[in-house]
Parts: structure tokens; C-alpha cells; sequence
């Protein structure tokens, strides 16, 4: 049974950096302007009105024309100024320098959803533009949206009018795994289950809590037609792609198991060359990471695999597209099924994931590791003279390139350490980068092992779920 907490809370957990940053900017002497964006229901409004106070103005904007739009502005404002509402006002620029005038005491505007006002109103960063540049501008100003390509043109973009004006900008990311255990309050091996499952967005962590449990909750809010995740894809892909179909086809190929630029071409029907942009443009969005073998370039490598880069959209496009018709039908119990036969080896993925994430960076086992990345690859084995397919989980160097990290994950009960301690150790014996290597061997287990008599080297270390999440 999961503990209930408080909505607000649950959205709130994991932005204490996020609220002294933009705290720091906004309580400046000088007024400020400040970006914000990140992707649909990631917490950005919670954010926001959470470093708020009740003398500041926060506008909504929606799809409205213009003169909606500044009509409705106008009445929240005049919440903070008695009155201003009373006039009309015919321009962007008007409201904008009647609101500069007015401005007795600093406060801070933030306009959310700036796209939507640009999108009927171009000239508005323009304006914005020059109340900037003035060195006149009483209030601060935040900027707020969820079209990450619109909000990066706007402010990173050189030929733009808001480019290079911003004191901050802060791109929200998903909340890392460890703090949806804290949310839920739940199990760590439970933890990776739930978030290979939702990810890092506080909206679904919500909505996840209000059922049971985990399969209860895919089951109303996923697996089916009027669950309020089961065009979640959709919605995301509004915001920055003016053709999704092109996108959800390649997310729902690579889930398929086609991770190679040419199997996905062959699988759409489509000349590898074509898919350079758009796989390029979701990764940039965040949906997608393009994974080499350990130790080569990402530019230059003819081993790189496209992977699915969100836990969320990973679930979707494995479980939901795939049976889209039994959905349709009703027939959830059956698509349960089907995913329960395999959601253990699709988790394991993402522990494999996020033991690489914990290794990296660390000060572990008397070393400072690099970045940690998967491994595979054709190697001769010396003594039988034929060559060995090997797959590493996690291979990581030490900063002084000294020592070799090697590793095993397993999402599974019942393993013999002894069993793979020596499976590791051949693979690391046949590596041609691991010689003249010092190596420590890492198994990332699920649970305990069975040969507890098991005299584990001083080389080798095991680490459980609770152990990764800690590093995290």
C-alpha cells in the first residue's frame, strides 16, 4: 500500500536548486528577465508560483487574438493595480509601457505560455526587446513555455530580438529517480518499477498516486481510450513538431527492437540519409539519445543505436501502440498480460540505464570514474582462436586512466555472484583496451544472492537498488 501525500508537495519535490536560482535573479537590486521552459507538465508553473508572492503577476495565455489576450491581461493586473483594467488597450506596446509607467513598486510579470501570445502577436519579443534594452524597465520578467524549440530560438537564437538579453534561463528537466521513492514512499527495488513506468514528471507521479498500485494506475490512466495519459505522446509532440506522425513512427520502431539508423530506415520505408534531422531534433527535445560503444566517437561510430531517452515514452510506445487495438476493444486485461510477461526485462533496461548513470562521475573503489557507457563487440580470443561476441553493461575509465571498471546488471532473482564474477572477468580478460589495466569488477544485482558463501575479492563489489539509488 502507498502512503498518500499532499498534491503540492508531490510537485514539488526536487526543484530546491530551480527556486534559488531564480529567487537569486528575481530578488536583484536591478530587474531582471528571466527564461524558463521545459517540456509539458514538468513543473514549470508550480515553479513559478511557488517563488511568487501575492504582489506579483502571473498571466496564462492561451490561444486567444491579441485583443482577448490583452484584455484578459489587463484584468489580472488590475488585481496588483487598482484600475487598469478601466482602459483599452489597442497594442502589445501600450499595455506593455502603460504597465512600466505605472510600476511604483518592483514586481515580477511572468507571461506563461509565450508562445501562444507569439504565436498571434511576432512583435511582442520585439517589444519586450526594447523595454530591455531602455535600462527603464521597473519589474521583472519571466517568460515561461512549453515549446522548447520556440523558447531555445527565442532567447539562443542570434537573430532574434530576446537573444542575449536573458539574466537567467533554466531549462526544467525531469525529477531525478531517487525522489520518486521519497514521493511514493515506496520500495527501492518498487522505485525503478515505478519509474521505468513514469519517469521523471511530477504530473504523472500525481496521478500514479491515486491509484493502489502501479498496475491499477496503468491500467485506468494508460490502457485505456479515456485515460488522460493515452494521447500523452501527442500533447508533447504539439508543442515542438509540426508533423508527429513522422516522430511517433520512429519512437515506436526503436522501441520495436530497430536501433540501428539502417534497420530503422528499412522498417519506414525511408533512405537512412532522410532520418538525419528528425532523429537529430528528437533527441535535442529529449526523447531520443544516440548510444556508442565505449570508448568511441559519437560522431564517427558505425555502431551507434538510437534508444528511447524518456521512461514514460519508452512504456508507451513498447506496451500502448503495439496494442492499440486491444485497447480500443477493451480488452486491458489482455494487454496486462502481455505486459506483465515482460515489464521485468523491459525495468532491467533501465536499471542497466541508471547503474551506467550512477557509476559516472563517482568517487568509487579508489577512483574518480569518467563517464559510464555500455560495450560490445568482436574480439579474438587468443587461446580458442576464434572470435567472441561480448556485451558489457557498464564500462567506465578512471580519471587517471589507470583502472577499468567493468560491470554485470541483472534485474533478476537468484543470481550466483561467483558465476558472474567469473563470466566478467573473461570478458575483461579479452578486451583489448583493459590491458595493462587495473580492473574492478561491479555486479549491479536485483536482489540478494544465493551463494552467500561467496568469498567476494577485494576487486569485485556488488551494488543492490538501494546502493544505485543512493549514488544517483
Amino acid at each position: 500500500m502507498f502512503v498518500k501525500h499532499n498534491y503540492k508537495i508531490m510537485e514539488f519535490i526536487d526543484r530546491i536548486e530551480e527556486q534559488k536560482r531564480l529567487k537569486r535573479v528575481l530578488n536583484n537590486e536591478q530587474s531582471s528577465f528571466v527564461v524558463i521552459y521545459g517540456r509539458r507538465r514538468i513543473g514549470k508553473s508550480t515553479l513559478i508560483k511557488k517563488v511568487l508572492s501575492e504582489s506579483d503577476i502571473y498571466f496564462m495565455a492561451d490561444r486567444s487574438e491579441q485583443p482577448l489576450q490583452r484584455e484578459m491581461m489587463a484584468n489580472v493586473v488590475a488585481d496588483i493595480i487598482p484600475g487598469f483594467n478601466l482602459a483599452q488597450y489597442p497594442t502589445w506596446e501600450a499595455l506593455i509601457s502603460t504597465l512600466n509607467q505605472r510600476c511604483e513598486n518592483k514586481f515580477t510579470l511572468c507571461l506563461d505560455e509565450f508562445p501562444f501570445l507569439v504565436e498571434h502577436s511576432p512583435e511582442l519579443p520585439s517589444i519586450l526587446q526594447k523595454l530591455i534594452d531602455s535600462k527603464n524597465m521597473k519589474f521583472n520578467l519571466v517568460i515561461c513555455g512549453s515549446s522548447q524549440q520556440m523558447m531555445e530560438k527565442a532567447v539562443l537564437d542570434a537573430t532574434e530580438p530576446l537573444y542575449g538579453r536573458a539574466d537567467a534561463i533554466l531549462k526544467m528537466k525531469p525529477i531525478a529517480l531517487p525522489f520518486l521513492k521519497e514521493a511514493l514512499n515506496t520500495t527501492d527495488i518498487a522505485t525503478f518499477e515505478e519509474y521505468s513506468v513514469w519517469g521523471g514528471v511530477p504530473r504523472y507521479w500525481i496521478l500514479r498516486e491515486k491509484e493502489t498500485n502501479i498496475e491499477s494506475a496503468i491500467e485506468y490512466h494508460i490502457f485505456h481510450p479515456n485515460g488522460i495519459l493515452y494521447d500523452e505522446p501527442n500533447r508533447l509532440f504539439i508543442d515542438d513538431l509540426a508533423q508527429s506522425t513522422q516522430s511517433e513512427t520512429l519512437l515506436s520502431v526503436i522501441a520495436g527492437g530497430s536501433n540501428r539508423i539502417s534497420e530503422i530506415a528499412a522498417r519506414m520505408g525511408k533512405k537512412a540519409t532522410d532520418l538525419g534531422r528528425p532523429l537529430k531534433k528528437l533527441i535535442n527535445l529529449g526523447f531520443l539519445y544516440k548510444e556508442v560503444p565505449f570508448g568511441e566517437d559519437e560522431n564517427n561510430s558505425k555502431k551507434s543505436l538510437y534508444k528511447i531517452a524518456d521512461p514514460f515514452m519508452d512504456f508507451y510506445y513498447t506496451y500502448v501502440v503495439p496494442n492499440r487495438s486491444l485497447i480500443g476493444l477493451g480488452r486491458t486485461e489482455r494487454v496486462i498480460q502481455k505486459m506483465n510477461m515482460t515489464f521485468s526485462s523491459y525495468t532491467g533496461q533501465w536499471w542497466e540505464y541508471y547503474c551506467r548513470q550512477a557509476i559516472s562521475g563517482q568517487d568509487l573503489f579508489g577512483s574518480t570514474w569518467q563517464f559510464a557507457s555500455r560495450w560490445w563487440g568482436s574480439v579474438l580470443n587468443s587461446e580458442t582462436k576464434t572470435n567472441e561476441s561480448i556485451e558489457l553493461d557498464v564500462v567506465a575509465m578512471s580519471d587517471n586512466n589507470r583502472k577499468l571498471l567493468v560491470g554485470e546488471c541483472k534485474w533478476t532473482e537468484g543470481e550466483y555472484a561467483e558465476r558472474l564474477f567469473n563470466m566478467l572477468q573473461h570478458k575483461a580478460s579479452l578486451l583489448p583496451f583493459a590491458k595493462n589495466k587495473e580492473v574492478e569488477f561491479v555486479l549491479f544485482l536485483k536482489s540478494e544472492i544465493i551463494d552467500e558463501d561467496f568469498i567476494v575479492p577485494e576487486n569485485c563489489h556488488i551494488l543492490y537498488p538501494k546502493d544505485v539509488i543512493g549514488l544517483l
